[in-house]
């Protein structure tokens, strides 16, 4: 019988890399999505007829344990949340509600409707923050720097909290910085990508950006969602770091952008202040070396790859746009 997983957030970036891992593993694939007159299906556009999407709502519990009541599922992946840090500082109480308290009625509709169920809990690496080392492992301390922070750290100690209460098979994930042509635009990799396309298609002149010299360990998010599938096949239950553990500066992310169009990023950056956030995390990097021992778990693409297939996703959707227009 086919494994059945159900996947809150599948509309996300991560959601729809993780649907498409599981629905090649052969799974039976529920997404979870909320009543919401925004939502957007665009990255599961291509596998919509192949998952089951369900409606529930990371605010009220009884939706939740409706829902699986409903799907009785082997694996619940929880990767839904307020996840832009700079919208935390502007709705910092929903951001708590989903992203913190959001975890504990999915763990207790686990608990009560069958604690067998294994759950994956996306943590993140904003919950280092203000790091106490260099590079951040399983064991570094916390010093979350936004809402978003703060709230992941709730959501990981509870996962915590109900794994050594209950004995629940619940494992967390702390991903550091994962990307792809399905981020959304909102994100700074994401930003450089699509506008270097647009200003070489000549349709942009500038690029508005903060902080040039803040520093990320990023990777393909197609790589991360693996090591999610790995974690809940692990005889026990733990928590990993997920990492390249290299790190690359928004400078030379828009280096990699723009030289790959024969461009110089320089030309055509203009600093602005409002890009700024209030408390900038330090230098995150990940130590993955548990996760590469244990799970076997390796990135597949580089950081240069990472860009370059994002630019050429980017120029793809920007001509596709300027077709949409004539």
């Amino acid at each position: 019988m086919a494994k059945k997983a159900l996947i809150t957030g599948i509309t996300g970036q991560d959601g729809s890399y993780l649907a498409d891992l599981l629905l090649e593993k052969g799974y039976e694939v529920t997404g979870m999505v909320r009543r919401s007159s925004t939502e957007k299906f665009e990255r599961i556009e291509h596998i919509k007829d192949k998952v089951n999407i369900q409606q529930a709502d990371l605010l009220d519990q009884y939706s939740i344990i409706k829902l699986i009541n409903k799907v009785q599922p082997d694996e619940i992946y929880n990767l839904a949340a307020m996840s832009f840090v700079p919208t935390s500082w502007n709705q910092p109480v929903l951001t708590a509600e989903f992203t913190a308290i959001g975890v504990t009625r999915m763990l207790e509709a686990i608990h009560a409707v069958n604690p067998k169920i294994k759950f994956y809990q996306a943590s993140s690496s904003e919950m280092f923050g203000k790091v106490r080392e260099v590079p951040q492992s399983e064991k570094t301390p916390f010093y979350p720097r936004s809402p978003y922070g703060v709230a992941k750290v709730y959501g990981h100690w509870i996962t915590v909290n109900y794994r050594e209460s209950y004995d629940i098979f619940g494992v967390s994930g702390i991903l550091f910085n994962h990307e792809s042509p399905r981020r959304g635009l909102e994100f700074v990799t994401r930003k450089v990508t699509y506008n270097a396309a647009k200003i070489k298609l000549r349709l942009e002149k500038e690029i508005r950006m903060g902080n040039l010299d803040a520093k990320r360990d990023w990777g393909y998010a197609g790589d991360y969602v693996k090591a999610m599938w790995l974690m809940l096949q692990q005889p026990e239950p733990d928590d990993y770091v997920i990492a390249t553990g290299e790190t690359h500066s928004v400078q030379e992310l828009m280096e990699v952008a723009f030289s790959y169009l024969d461009l110089d990023y320089r030309d055509f950056v203009v600093i602005d202040k409002r890009f700024i956030r209030p408390a900038e995390v330090d230098l995150l990097v990940g130590d993955s070396s548990k996760a590469r021992k244990i799970l076997g778990w390796k990135p597949d693409v580089d950081f240069a790859g990472l860009v370059q297939m994002m630019v050429d996703a980017d120029l793809e959707l920007v001509k596709k746009e300027i077709r949409a227009r004539s």
